[in-house]
């Protein structure tokens, strides 16, 4: 077993500052109307505490704790009764967010389109998606590469 050094947000490069700057000038843009500056940034700093913990790879943590925080923001509103669209919310969960959810959140995404949103996670989220789970949906013509494992939040939880 490897051990996975953490990557903390006082440890981030100048390019890693400047992109969670600019995901929280982009969540800000896109959540002022509901939430504040602090709401919105404390959303994205506890995104990338959560994967930064067990990353190696830090390049693309700014990126993906922008995605998470959004998602979030997002459950968090419509359980507030904020930008409901009357769209159903449909949630897949399995452990690791790695392999069963994500393949359900495909083939769901896949067959529903834009007439419901889901979401997936994982009571322990794995590092990456397994990638025999990327090749049996590729073979399926479904695309989850660019998706990636993510713990069960609240907010998320209650919206679905």
């Amino acid at each position: 077993m490897t051990e996975v050094a953490g990557h903390h947000r006082e440890d981030l490069s100048i390019d890693q500052h400047l992109a969670l700057r600019t995901a929280s000038r982009r969540l800000g843009e896109e959540f002022s109307s509901i939430y504040g500056t602090e709401t919105i940034e404390r959303f994205l700093h506890s995104s990338y505490d959560q994967f930064a913990t067990g990353s190696t790879v830090p390049n693309f943590l700014p990126l993906l704790a922008e995605r998470f925080a959004r998602q979030r923001l997002t459950a968090l509103a419509r359980v507030e009764g904020h930008g409901d669209d009357g769209r159903p919310v449909v949630l897949f969960l399995c452990v690791h967010n790695a392999g069963r959810s994500q393949m359900a959140l495909g083939f769901f995404e896949h067959l529903a389109g834009d007439a419901a949103i889901a979401w997936s996670g994982g009571s322990e989220p794995g590092v990456e998606i397994n990638p025999s789970a990327v090749a049996a949906m590729a073979e399926r013509g479904i695309d989850i590469s660019t998706e990636y494992p993510k713990p069960w939040t609240d907010e998320v939880s209650a919206c679905s």
